[in-house]
């Protein structure tokens, strides 16, 4: 399966979200000089990676068990999550170390998570 048919698998309104955070995610590539990014399904949930190994994978993801959101994924053992809690507060509801959680019923915080794409795609250069 791609991305794409992932995306088919999903209904349309969640599938909007998923597609406008993954232009998201592009576009902060592009802004980092991170992009091309890999695309690609991991766990069954698309994946985008920086094509230099400045920065950590992003995943997203929707589930049926929780249709009224989305998740934007980091490696759990970065410090990302705990940044983004600090920087955005109570602007998205957060899951331990792993994700951030999106409400699909509310307006896209886009410059939040434009933000929180720059810093998941160059982590590793600018954590030192």
């Amino acid at each position: 399966m791609t991305i794409e048919q992932y995306f088919t698998t999903v209904p349309e309104g969640a599938r909007d979200q998923l597609e406008s955070l993954r232009d998201i995610i592009r576009a902060a590539a592009e802004a980092t000089d991170t992009a091309p990014l890999e695309e690609s399904l991991k766990w069954g949930q698309p994946s985008f990676a920086p094509s230099k190994r400045m920065g950590t994978p992003i995943r997203l993801s929707w589930s049926h068990k929780s249709p009224e959101r989305a998740e934007m994924l980091v490696h759990c053992q970065t410090t990302l999550v705990d940044a983004w809690r600090h920087r955005f507060g109570d602007l998205f509801d957060y899951d331990g170390t792993r994700a951030v959680h999106i409400d699909l019923a509310a307006h896209l915080p886009e410059e939040a998570l434009h933000i929180m794409a720059v810093m998941a795609l160059t982590y590793h250069k600018t954590k030192g």
